[in-house]
């Protein structure tokens, strides 16, 4: 018959969920306290508000929601690896083949449809901004397809993606 566990003031996994507890009412304290320094903030700013536009409603105001949508690649690296797929193609490639050749030489297989949409629009913005640039776009067909820029080499290309 198994052993029932038993909690002691001595036992070392009771000291652990003691200092654990700690701890976490710890970070609720200091951000409550920074909950509270923000409000402050906040009403100094509607303050501000009312003193430019007095009729202006501040409760029409909405919450900015930060949401990220791609939590596999930091702020600049996308288009990094687009190129490098781009590079490695032997002909032009959609925006969908791109994504798929990203997420797989990042090993990436369990993505969501949200998530490899966000993918896949993050890729498009940033060949549309970098169209005629470091790429361009080939035919007006749909989908539109995609490859380096032909006067853009091996060596410019790292050296234009700071490699």
């Amino acid at each position: 018959m198994p052993h029932a566990f038993k909690a002691t003031p001595n036992h070392p996994a009771v000291n652990y969920l003691v200092r654990l507890h700690a701890d976490i009412g710890g970070r609720i304290q200091a951000n409550k306290a920074e909950g509270e320094r923000l409000a402050d903030a906040m009403k100094h700013v509607e303050a501000v508000i009312k003193i430019f536009n007095p009729e202006f409603n501040v409760a029409t105001i909405a919450v900015r929601r930060r949401q990220r949508t791609n939590p596999w690649f930091k702020r600049g690296t996308l288009f990094r690896e687009a190129l490098d797929v781009l590079r490695t193609a032997s002909g032009p490639l959609t925006v969908a083949e791109i994504t798929a050749a990203v997420l797989a030489a990042k090993g990436i297989r369990d993505a969501t449809t949200a998530q490899r949409n966000g993918v896949a629009a993050g890729i498009r913005s940033c060949l549309e901004t970098n169209a005629g640039k470091t790429v361009e776009r080939i035919g007006d067909g749909v989908p539109k397809r995609w490859r380096l820029t032909g006067r853009l080499t091996q060596t410019k290309a790292s050296a234009t993606i700071g490699r």
